[in-house]
């Protein structure tokens, strides 16, 4: 079976300001119907992509496909308005002066009954169909976005760019407007490509995480996999909290408090960081203090001392001194353990759910 035409496809782009390239070689591909998540810090190169690929920016190199028609390169450029590419942003951008109606038939043309029967059809599918005469001071935050979306695509784009356009609303409506947005542009078929510096909103919304710092791609893949087989440090980092034991292999294992680990690949004598998570921190409720077990399958326990806890809803997070080097490490425990500041406990790792990289020179 050929391999499908993407909707969206970018080649090697390159933007540069006053020397300084903001985005470096950015190669992605997204399907129809599909949700592709740029994801990363501020000022990675996120929205400048976005906006080379909607046309309001001109990159330096590179190409941008459509259904894999050229509609840019350094030479060639097909205008915004022509590449059927619907743009929504963090402030909606309504236009005050019109109503909700006029609002969503904007960017429409032809018939006006076709056009009204558009506007009505998409107010419906949004649930704003009784609010056909209000102005946009008159909505909500979530109203307004829904309007935003409504008039995004009226004109049946084959792509929807997204700049972080559910930041503005409040953490209650927020879960609830995104997943009805995306159902209705998977519907559409749409491909979608969606800005956000939140790994939360990613996970839930992405098929599909390409994870950006200083303007380039750094890891593309589904969420599971950017989650749990992540390329470096700081890519676990990004997700989560990380505990970091830092040890240098002899004899293709690097030995440390919490026992030996393999480092595979690494060269005799590198330093590596073995990389945890808060939550694949065990704490041995068992051990009462009698001191480190070699026998035990997940490795040697550790003693920590408890600096401090906080209940946090639905899990306690827990911050231990730990003896053999006075490191901080993090753990999470479900429900509420809150034990008292200085109470030594004994900590272990799940070896299964480490990742162990190179020390980079410098670092």
């Amino acid at each position: 079976m050929e391999p499908s035409i993407p909707r969206l496809e970018t080649r090697h782009l390159v933007r540069r300001y006053d020397g300084r390239t903001v985005v470096d070689d950015v190669s992605l591909q997204v399907q129809p119907g599909q949700v592709t998540c740029l994801l990363g810090p501020s000022g990675c190169g996120k929205s400048t992509t976005l906006r080379m690929i909607a046309g309001v920016e001109m990159q330096d190199s590179g190409e941008i496909l459509v259904d894999g028609n050229l509609v840019c390169d350094t030479v060639f450029r097909v205008p915004p308005e022509r590449r059927h590419i619907g743009l929504m942003f963090q402030d909606f951008a309504l236009f005050p002066h019109l109503n909700v109606a006029d609002n969503v038939s904007f960017g429409l043309s032809g018939d006006k009954a076709a056009m009204q029967a558009r506007v009505g059809e998409l107010l419906e599918r949004v649930g704003m169909s009784d609010y056909l005469e209000a102005w946009p001071h008159e909505l909500s935050g979530g109203e307004q976005q829904r309007v935003a979306l409504a008039r995004a695509l009226a004109p049946r784009p084959r792509i929807m760019l997204m700049d972080e356009p559910f930041s503005g609303l409040d953490n209650r409506l927020r879960d609830g407007i995104r997943d009805e947005t995306l159902d209705i542009l998977r519907e559409q078929d749409t491909a979608v490509l969606l800005v956000t510096h939140e790994p939360d909103e990613a996970m839930r919304m992405a098929d599909e995480i390409a994870l950006m710092r200083g303007g380039r791609i750094v890891q593309q893949g589904a969420p599971y996999n950017i989650y749990n087989a992540p390329a470096d440090r700081d890519a676990v980092a990004f997700f989560s909290d990380i505990n970091v034991i830092r040890g240098r292999v002899e004899g293709s294992l690097v030995q440390t408090a919490f026992g030996q680990f393999l480092a595979p690949g690494v060269h005799e004598g590198n330093e590596v960081d073995i990389v945890v998570r808060p939550q694949h921190i065990k704490i041995d409720f068992d051990r009462g203090g009698r001191g480190p077990d070699p026998t035990i399958e997940t490795g040697t326990a550790a003693r920590g001392v408890v600096q401090r806890a906080r209940f946090m809803g639905s899990e306690s997070l827990v911050e231990f001194r730990m003896d053999h080097d006075g490191s901080i490490f993090k753990a999470t425990v479900p429900n509420v353990f809150l034990p008292a500041r200085g109470k030594p406990l004994w900590l272990m790792i799940r070896r299964e759910r480490c990742f162990v990289f190179p020390v980079e020179d410098g670092a």
